[in-house]
């Protein structure tokens, strides 16, 4: 991968913008995204976040949720209008943040909360659900971060939801969120593993 991409977690004021739209279909919906160099998946609804939508359990299907490393806003933007679920949206880098709150305006989800945090040290509240496709890039200690204090913000019947590669270390860090959560992997698919976490 190019420095474009390297630094999507970073907030990196000299990188060029060139905001380009793009469309995506999933449940039978289709949503137009803005998108930008410095920011994950700039080409599309990357495999891992469409693989772990489609396997969201429709019993956890509950608010409020939280998007941990938001991005543009896709996973949560996709959760509100599918779901009709209610949360938050939080990310450390500016120019996604920027780009998600206009993808809220353009897909009709002006009522979710969109702000930066550094994984959790803005976040307040407690959720019902929260999701991430954690930022691998960012390194093991941010990704350890965002998963094993996700327990601190879940309400009491609360899951966590995230997508993980193998060759990412996938089965390690699955092993180790067993020892904080009764873990499930929902499904296995060119690598990625998608994991629910039970608090």
């Amino acid at each position: 991968m190019g420095d474009k991409m390297s630094q999507y977690f970073e907030n990196d004021l000299h990188l060029k913008s060139e905001i380009q739209p793009y469309k995506t279909k999933i449940f039978d919906k289709e949503f137009t995204f803005l998108t930008d160099n410095g920011v994950f998946a700039k080409k599309g609804l990357d495999f891992g976040s469409r693989l772990l939508l489609e396997n969201l359990e429709q019993e956890d299907m509950k608010g409020p949720f939280l998007d941990v490393g938001c991005g543009v806003g896709t996973l949560g933007i996709i959760l509100n209008q599918v779901y009709g679920l209610e949360g938050d949206m939080v990310d450390i880098n500016l120019r996604a943040l920027h780009l998600a709150k206009q993808n809220c305006k353009a897909n009709h989800c002006e009522s979710l909360n969109v702000y930066e945090s550094n994984c959790y040290q803005n976040v307040d509240g407690k959720y019902r659900l929260i999701l991430t496709n954690p930022p691998i890039r960012a390194g093991k200690k941010i990704v350890y971060e965002i998963l094993e204090q996700a327990k601190e913000h879940l309400e009491k019947d609360g899951t966590l939801y995230f997508v993980i590669r193998k060759e990412q270390g996938a089965k390690s860090i699955i092993s180790d969120m067993e020892k904080s959560y009764h873990v499930t992997i929902i499904e296995r698919k060119k690598g990625f593993f998608i994991v629910k976490c039970k608090n």
